[in-house]
């Protein structure tokens, strides 16, 4: 699991949940598109959400991982391969070879906030479709190895979805208030408590309950659905 640095700390009560949707459970996804862990669990999360669709409320949120000092090229972190190792054992999860070339490059820099920018330029389009763009700009990163800082990474994962527009996300890209965006994401996550992705959270009465872990299936995390 990937763990971000510098957040404040939180109770695991900080959010109130009392003005929830009662007809669905309410669920906060927190991610970040340079996760591994976040990669492999993908499928795992897309499935949970297809299966219990009409009971649940999903909100996924970008984390910002690799921010500030942090967003550096991707040879500053030689420790990367040897997780992304342990994810495909552990998950099933195929790393790409324009991912490889990427990583060998080592020039590529990990900038969450633009990676950000990137699902919240598209999320504008279709915001019930977050979950399956997250997914597509991760493949992009870890399937082809296309940096998600790069504006055409954001039209050809566009162009590839079906039913966005590429022209309309490149420049939603460049806006800076969509940049302003994806930062109060990550100030949002950390006021949930989030300091390690991916995290699902399940809103309460009481409080937030995480569901689960990376490597938990979709039906595990169903099952711990159940059980609140």
């Amino acid at each position: 699991m990937a763990r971000q640095k510098d957040t404040a700390d939180t109770a695991s009560t900080a959010d109130s949940a009392g003005s929830a949707d009662t007809a669905r459970h309410r669920l906060t996804y927190a991610f970040d598109a340079y996760c591994g862990w976040c990669y492999g669990f993908g499928p795992t999360i897309r499935e949970f959400a297809e299966a219990n669709a009409g009971r649940i409320e999903l909100t996924v949120l970008s984390g910002g991982l690799f921010t500030g000092p942090r967003a550096r090229p991707v040879s500053a972190y030689p420790y990367i391969p040897q997780a992304d190792a342990r994810i495909g054992e552990l998950t099933g999860a195929v790393f790409g070879p324009g991912y490889a070339r990427a990583f060998a490059d080592g020039t590529a820099v990990l900038d969450s906030a633009a990676a950000a920018t990137a699902l919240a330029a598209l999320r504008a389009q279709a915001p019930e479709r977050t979950l399956e763009f997250a997914g597509a700009l991760q493949r992009a990163w870890y399937v082809d190895g296309r940096s998600l800082s790069d504006p055409e990474t954001v039209r050809t994962v566009a162009a590839g979805l079906g039913g966005v527009d590429a022209a309309a996300a490149v420049a939603a890209f460049a806006d800076p208030a969509t940049r302003r965006a994806a930062e109060a994401e990550f100030r949002e996550v950390r006021r949930l408590g989030v300091d390690a992705f991916p995290t699902l959270l399940l809103h309460t009465p009481g409080g937030l309950r995480r569901l689960g872990g990376p490597t938990t299936s979709a039906r595990g995390l169903t099952r711990a659905l159940d059980q609140h």
